[in-house]
């Protein structure tokens, strides 16, 4: 399982012109889910997305966690994090889980980061999203748990 974690000041997720989530400071979670992801690794991934001190405090030193500035998480799911482009110009996705593995686990992902304390807003499987995103610093983040 894979997250591309991003710092943002405030982000949006937008589906067929309604904004189906956003929040103010805190995280977007880019997520990516692999053949044979599962419970285990989700929640190693929502401990440390919750604990993570990547804000800064009052020395301007990465001390605080999202817990910490009263943050919240926005989710979204991303099959292209497991895009294989060794060969050829177009990517392969065959290592990304298929969509029945992979929804279940992202919500799961979801109720996971809600049970440590962290307000969650999600975008929605499988829809073609605009996401915007006010990267804060920038702080951008890759983390992966086999």
């Amino acid at each position: 399982m894979r997250v591309l974690l991003q710092r943002v000041e405030k982000a949006s997720v937008t589906v067929e012109g309604q904004v189906v989530g956003s929040i103010e400071q805190g995280y977007v979670l880019l997520v990516g889910v692999g053949h044979g992801d599962g419970e285990e690794q989700a929640a190693w991934l929502a401990r440390k997305i919750a604990g993570l001190r990547i804000f800064e405090d009052g020395e301007g030193k990465f001390n605080l966690s999202i817990q910490d500035v009263g943050g919240s998480a926005l989710v979204v799911s991303q099959f292209t994090l497991y895009a294989d482009t060794r060969k050829g110009r177009r990517p392969a996705f065959v290592d990304a889980a298929l969509p029945c593995a992979a929804e279940p686990l992202v919500e799961r992902f979801g109720e996971m980061l809600r049970a440590e304390g962290l307000p969650v807003e999600m975008g929605v499987f499988g829809a073609r999203m605009l996401v915007e995103i006010h990267n804060d610093g920038p702080v951008t983040i890759w983390l992966e748990r086999d």
